[in-house]
């Protein structure tokens, strides 16, 4: 099913979308994602970024490190720190009912956050994200689909973010 053809409506946000939003605030987008029959939470959308990204430790819980393509890749952040992969893999993400293989490097070591959803995952479900109003629509056949953003969870990674630099002298 192609979702570009499907849905008419443009895609728009509106100040009713950031009803029930504890107002002001500056979270990022997180939610929750099927993969393969497991509901992962604590997933980051990330437009800034050009990779998918799982941690090693969810797809050892899962007996999932057999299916791990080894191909190795360095991941630079905003602040060139770089991260090797430890291999690729394609799992099959489901949500609000639209079924995609995504593609995902594998990296170990704790990110905070237990999937990054990067531009192609967004771009292949022709995604928009709205961060102020903590929600990402897409087309579908004959609607629009929102998946709303769970501010709690972000608000929660952004104090373990700060308490985690506490004491660190930043001239160091």
């Amino acid at each position: 099913m192609r979702l570009w053809e499907a849905a008419e409506d443009d895609i728009t946000f509106t100040e009713k979308d950031a009803d029930r939003l504890l107002l002001p605030h500056n979270d990022a987008l997180v939610i929750s994602l099927n993969v393969l029959d497991f509901k992962i939470k604590r997933v980051l959308v990330d437009p800034g970024s050009s990779s998918n990204v799982i941690q090693w430790r969810g797809l050892e819980q899962s007996k999932l490190t057999e299916s791990i393509i080894l191909v190795t890749k360095f991941l630079t952040g905003f602040n060139l720190t770089s991260v090797t992969t430890r291999g690729e893999i394609s799992l099959p993400t489901n949500t609000e009912g639209v079924t995609k293989t995504t593609l995902f490097g594998v990296v170990d070591g704790d990110m905070g956050y237990n999937v990054i959803l990067g531009r192609p995952w967004i771009h292949e479900m022709k995604a928009i994200p709205s961060i102020y109003h903590q929600l990402l629509k897409f087309p579908m056949l004959q609607e629009v689909k929102p998946i709303r953003g769970d501010q709690p969870a972000a608000k929660e990674m952004n104090a373990v973010t700060i308490s985690s630099r506490k004491g660190k002298n930043p001239t160091k």
